[in-house]
C-alpha cells in the first residue's frame, strides 16, 4: 500500500497532518508513506519536524511543478491558484497512490483533474467553532478525522460524516507539541504576566483592522504586562512588509515580541507560553485552552453572538466591543477567571477528548490503515 501526505497549504497546516504520516510509517512498515510539498523550504520544514520521530521512515518528495511557480511561491507566498496549478501539474504523481491524506480541502479538486482511484482522507487543521469547519464539501472525503464530540455532533447533524467513515479523538498537532516542549526557551526575561494577542486574518471577522494598532500602542506604553503579537499565520501572508514594519516599530521594546508569521507562531510556542489570550475568532484559542487560562475576546464587529454555536468559545471569558480601559478589562479577565474555569475544562474535553498528555496520532494512523484495508 502506498499513501501520500501532500502539504500544499500554508505551513501552519503541516503540524496537523505530518505526525499522522510519521505514525503510519512507524506503525505500519508495509505502507509506503510519501510526504510531498510545493517548495523546498516547506519540505525542509517537514524534514526538520520529522526528526522528532526517529522511528519513522517516510519519503519526502518535491511535487513536479515548474521552477517558475516554485520561485513565485517562495518569494510571494501561496495563493489558491498556485495550489490548483500545483495539483494539476502533479496529477500523474497522485494517481500512483492508494490514498491522498490532507489537512485542507483544495485537494478535492484532484477528482476533477482525473485523479479518481486514490481514497481522499481529511485530517483537518484546527478545532474552532466557526461554520467553515463544518462546510458541506467536507462530505466529499472518503474518510475524516475529527478531534472530539463537539465537531462530531455538528458534522453528523449536517450529514458530513456517517458511521464507518470517520475516526474521533485525534488532534495530531498536540503530539508534536509534546515532543517539542522540552526545548522551549522562556519568552521574556522578567516576571510580568504575558498576554498573547492573536487576531484572525479575515477582515470581516478580525479585530485587527478596527482595534489592532490600538492594542499594540496600549502595550507599548504600559509597564505591567508583556505582549506577544502573533496573529493568525495568514494575516500578513500577502502583506509581509506590513508585518515587518510592525516588527521594526515595536521590536526594540523588551516587553513586546512581534511575530508576523515565523514557525514559532504555528507550533504553540506562544499559546503555551502566555498567561492570557486576547483575540477574536481564531481557532488557536481552542489550542490555548488545553491548559485553561484567562481570556479576553474582542468583538470588533458588534456581532450578536449569544447562543450562536459559531461563537461558543466566547463563553469562556469576558467579551468587549471597545478598547476603552483595556488595562482594566485585562485585569478583570484575570480576576474573574475562576468563574470560567469549569466551562473551559468542559470545552477542552468536548473539543479534543484529550488534555494533550497522551498522543492521539497513533490511533488515527491505525484507523486510516484499517479503513484502507477494508476499502480494498
Amino acid at each position: 500500500m502506498k499513501v501520500a501526505f501532500p502539504l500544499i497549504g500554508q505551513r501552519h497546516q503541516t503540524l496537523h497532518a505530518l505526525p499522522i504520516a510519521l505514525e503510519v510509517s512507524a506503525r505500519h512498515p508495509d505502507v509506503a508513506v510519501h510526504v510531498s510539498c510545493l517548495t523546498v523550504s516547506h519540505l525542509e520544514l517537514a524534514r526538520s519536524l520529522a526528526t522528532l520521530y526517529p522511528e519513522a521512515r517516510v519519503q519526502f518528495d518535491l511535487l513536479p511543478i515548474s521552477p517558475k511557480l516554485r520561485r513565485r511561491i517562495e518569494l510571494h507566498g501561496l495563493r489558491v491558484m498556485d495550489r490548483l496549478i500545483g495539483l494539476f501539474a502533479s496529477r500523474h504523481y497522485f494517481r500512483t497512490f492508494d490514498a491522498i491524506i490532507v489537512p485542507e480541502a483544495t485537494s478535492l479538486q484532484l477528482r476533477r483533474m482525473g485523479v479518481r482511484r486514490p481514497k481522499m482522507i481529511w485530517t483537518g487543521h484546527g478545532a474552532g467553532d466557526r461554520a467553515i469547519g463544518f462546510a458541506r464539501h467536507l462530505g466529499k472525503f472518503d474518510f475524516l478525522l475529527v478531534p472530539g464530540r463537539k465537531v462530531e455532533q455538528r458534522m453528523l447533524e449536517k450529514g458530513i460524516i456517517r458511521p464507518g467513515t470517520y475516526h474521533r479523538g485525534t488532534y495530531a498537532k498536540f503530539d508534536l507539541v509534546r515532543r517539542m516542549d522540552a526545548k522551549r526557551p522562556k519568552l521574556f526575561n522578567n516576571n510580568r504576566s504575558t498576554i498573547l494577542y492573536n487576531p484572525h486574518f479575515l477582515r470581516r471577522l478580525s479585530s485587527w483592522p478596527e482595534m489592532g494598532h490600538q492594542v499594540l500602542q496600549f502595550f507599548a506604553t504600559q509597564d505591567r504586562y508583556n505582549l506577544v503579537f502573533a496573529p493568525h499565520f495568514r494575516l500578513f501572508d500577502n502583506h509581509r512588509e506590513e508585518g515587518e514594519a510592525l516588527r521594526r516599530q515595536y521590536g526594540h521594546l523588551p516587553h513586546m515580541l512581534i511575530d508576523p508569521g515565523s514557525h514559532r507562531s504555528i507550533d504553540m510556542t506562544y499559546t503555551m507560553g502566555a498567561d492570557l489570550y486576547l483575540g477574536d475568532v481564531s481557532s488557536q484559542v481552542a489550542e490555548f485552552m488545553i491548559r485553561p487560562r484567562p481570556c479576553l475576546f474582542l468583538n470588533a464587529h458588534h456581532v450578536k453572538w449569544h447562543g450562536n454555536p459559531d461563537y461558543q468559545f466566547w463563553t469562556l471569558g469576558p467579551v468587549t466591543e471597545n478598547m476603552s480601559d483595556l488595562g482594566d478589562k485585562i485585569e478583570n479577565a484575570f480576576e474573574t477567571h475562576p468563574r470560567f474555569l469549569e466551562a473551559q475544562r468542559q470545552y477542552v474535553l468536548e473539543t479534543f477528548e484529550t488534555l494533550g498528555d497522551e498522543p492521539t496520532a497513533p490511533a488515527a494512523a491505525d484507523a486510516i490503515v484499517d479503513f484502507l484495508k477494508r476499502a480494498a
